[in-house]
């Protein structure tokens, strides 16, 4: 099956050559069978790689250890649908991963676009289908999923530990996604920009792709968030870690593109700026892609080393160079077709969210790569901390909030003082009252939390006034009930009402984000079973440790009670997970408490806080026992050898080893000793998730198409509003 792969990896390079020759032939010649052969080419790219990804998962499933990927992340002990998930584990996994689901976007929007910007198209088929020629020749030459091992291992390696998490199952594809749906509006903007087809038809193609991208990525940011919270043990959500700011990246300008399109498609203005802005999008999810798995960095999520850096760098460089070289090359006809006339407009508020999102974008692109910039510059390696992204970050994340709620709500062109006062005064008394309250239960003593209360509080008046005005005007025109008028207006008007969802959603994680951070109260302890200590008016009680072996892992945890005011709150409980390591210069015994490890965290998640807790117990005790151990199965195993043992005897020492090391760990329950605590108490942090599931709902709003009747009739209240303008000026 390996050499099968092989061929179909062989075959899959071949089309993309085919495909980019005969779409660029097509073009130039205008010949249309050649063009719609380089689009038969991405769809038969697609098949072809289907069959090849299925390949691969078959070997995971089956625990076909002669692949040597499979024997290197996986083993018969790995839970099935982790099998499924350590494909992309893999360098070689996700760089296949990365490419199939490029041929699928790829192949979805070609066929969408089959009668449609036919100038473009053929342009846009070889760029896309360059990067696959690109990842493809990575995954054939550099780093083949399919290599095989001349002598397969009976057990293969294993997951990583911290890999065993729901989360990751879903996080890789999800990011995954998003980066390989950003090359689609970048291809297309290539296109634009070499047939000097600039108006605003390839951009309106192309925004259900760029807001899937937003909403991939968004999604895949948020799983790994989650995935931090709940399995590294630190108590966190985001570190500022390099690999978090790879993907976060890319949805900072996505976002702003997504909002300055607006002003495109209306006033025919900011060309230069979304070309620029697509195009920097495309290249920083290549960047992305290239962070996780270079080593380039430090980070927790960067599971091994790359020896791709050379053959990324060298496609970054050509899509910078490319870039620049196209958009200043036809800056002429970029140029807008109005100017602002009034900074009290909508186009002026977007313009500076543009701004705002595009520092933010700025301030973590420095902030990530400062260690190789310092590096170059003085020849150390300095990194810098969360305190100084917060430093910057959070008074433009102040700022971004506001603009969620003014944007929607100003008037196009010019604002009038009447349009200020009908549309702002009702948001303002509420973000005027969320203040008061706030002041009135003491928190005026983080100012920064309370600004952003404030203004999540003002965007959430902001949407909520639009939906009332809204619903009230269907119920008046329909004589429909209020929820299924409100149905019906969301419905009608996807785009508007899904990016107000989204605005609100985006409010309320913020607001949980300050919540959770400056209001936080974190205590690390030591304690034995009995003891309890106090933590933001909770008793917290150590009552009983836990222990368990079996030949996958070993856990050692703890029962943690959670009273407050003499009334028992919950029952919080965790372990520390260990693996046992490959490495048998660890011990017989040793090395099964000495490989890779990780946490499962005690949390009573909760509408108004979360209480969490982490055990991190100390093995030193232990040791002395389990050195004596490693002797004495040692001494015995050399004694079988050397007496020529049969297999049976080997089994049966095999089995007294197992017997041991569960004694070993009922010694933590046996004869307990103090174990290091970490525990939290984060008011709203709940409200981190929820606000990101009302994100994504916002999102799938907007993306969802309308019905065909809705469509027509919003096209024709469209041409009317510009009919009137036309009169008006």
């Amino acid at each position: 099956m390996a050499t099968f792969g092989r061929a179909l990896l062989i075959v899959a390079f071949a089309l993309t050559l085919y495909g980019i020759g005969a779409s660029l032939y097509g073009a130039i010649a205008h010949r249309r069978a050649w063009v719609d052969s380089g689009r038969r080419a991405v769809y038969s790219l697609a098949g072809v790689l289907t069959v090849a990804f299925v390949v691969l998962e078959a070997a995971f499933l089956r625990n076909d250890f002669s692949f040597s990927v499979v024997a290197t992340h996986s083993s018969t002990t790995t839970p099935t649908g982790y099998k499924m998930a350590a494909a992309w584990s893999s360098q070689e996994g996700s760089l296949l991963l990365w490419v199939w689901l490029l041929s699928l976007w790829s192949s979805l929007v070609l066929y969408l676009t089959r009668r449609r910007v036919r100038e473009i198209a053929p342009y846009a088929t070889a760029v896309l289908l360059g990067f696959g020629a690109f990842f493809l020749m990575l995954v054939i030459f550099f780093a083949s999923p399919f290599k095989t091992l001349a002598n397969p291992p009976l057990q293969g390696t294993g997951l990583d530990a911290l890999l065993l998490h729901p989360a990751m199952m879903i996080h890789p594809p999800m990011l995954y996604s998003g980066y390989t749906l950003c090359a689609v509006p970048f291809a297309f903007a290539i296109g634009a920009l070499i047939t000097r087809q600039v108006n605003v038809e390839w951009v309106q193609i192309t925004r259900r792709f760029a807001l899937g991208a937003w909403l991939f990525l968004g999604i895949g940011i948020i799983l790994g968030a989650r995935w931090s919270y709940t399995e590294l043990g630190w108590g966190g959500y985001w570190g500022w870690d390099a690999v978090e700011n790879a993907s976060l990246l890319p949805w900072l300008t996505m976002t702003a593109y997504i909002h300055s399109i607006m002003i495109q498609e209306k006033r025919g203005m900011l060309k230069v700026w979304n070309a620029t802005l697509v195009l920097a999008t495309g290249t920083l999810a290549i960047l992305g892609t290239f962070l996780v798995r270079s080593g380039i960095l430090d980070s927790i999520h960067a599971f091994g080393a790359s020896t791709l850096g050379v053959p990324f760098l060298i496609l970054i460089g050509v899509m910078i160079v490319g870039s620049i070289g196209l958009v200043v090359g036809r800056r002429g006809i970029l140029r807008s077709e109005h100017s602002l006339d009034s900074f009290f407009s909508r186009e002026a508020i977007f313009i500076v969210q543009n701004i705002v999102l595009v520092g933010m974008a700025f301030v973590v692109f420095w902030g990530t790569f400062f260690p190789l910039i310092s590096e170059a510059v003085t020849g150390t390696k300095t990194s810098v901390g969360p305190p100084w992204f917060d430093r910057y970050t959070v008074p433009l994340a102040l700022v971004l909030v506001v603009l969620t709620g003014v944007g929607p709500l100003i008037a196009w062109r010019r604002a009038t003082l009447a349009n200020l006062r009908r549309n702002f005064v009702v948001p303002l008394l509420v973000a005027l009252v969320a203040l008061v309250a706030l002041l009135a239960i003491g928190a005026g003593d983080q100012p920064k939390a309370l600004l952003m209360f404030v203004a999540a509080a003002f965007v959430i008046g902001c949407v909520g006034q639009e939906l009332f005005r809204g619903t009230r005007a269907r119920q008046t025109m329909s004589k429909e009930a209020a929820p299924v008028a409100l149905v019906s207006l969301v419905r009608r008007n996807r785009r508007r009402y899904g990016g107000y969802i989204a605005h609100v959603g985006f409010a309320v994680l913020l607001l949980a984000v300050a919540a959770s951070s400056s209001f936080q109260h974190a205590k690390d302890i030591s304690l034995t079973p009995g003891q309890s200590t106090r933590i933001d008016g909770y008793t917290v009680r150590y009552t009983q440790a836990t222990a368990a072996a079996t030949a996958q892992k070993i856990s050692l945890g703890a029962r943690v009670d959670i009273s407050k005011a003499g009334k028992h709150v919950t029952t919080l409980r965790t372990t520390r997970n260990f693996y046992p390591s490959q490495d048998t210069s660890l011990g017989i015994v040793g090395r099964f408490f000495n490989g890779d490890s990780d946490s499962v965290v005690g949390l009573r998640a909760g509408v108004g806080r979360d209480l969490w807790t982490v055990i991190n117990p100390d093995l030193k005790p232990l040791q002395p026992i389990i050195n004596q151990g490693d002797a004495t199965f040692r001494t015995a195993m050399t004694t079988l050898v050397r007496n020529g043992g049969s297999s049976a005897s080997v089994n049966k020492l095999y089995q007294l080893r197992d017997t041991a090391i569960a004694g070993i760990t009922q010694r933590f329950i046996t004869h307990p000793w103090a174990a290091d605590f970490r525990i939290l108490v984060s008011p709203l942090a709940s409200w981190i998730w929820i606000g990101a599931i009302i994100i994504a709902l916002g999102g799938l709003i907007a993306i969802w198409p309308m019905p065909h009747g809705a469509a027509r009739r919003v096209r024709a209240g469209y041409a009317a509003r510009v009919a009137r303008d036309l009169a008006r000026s």
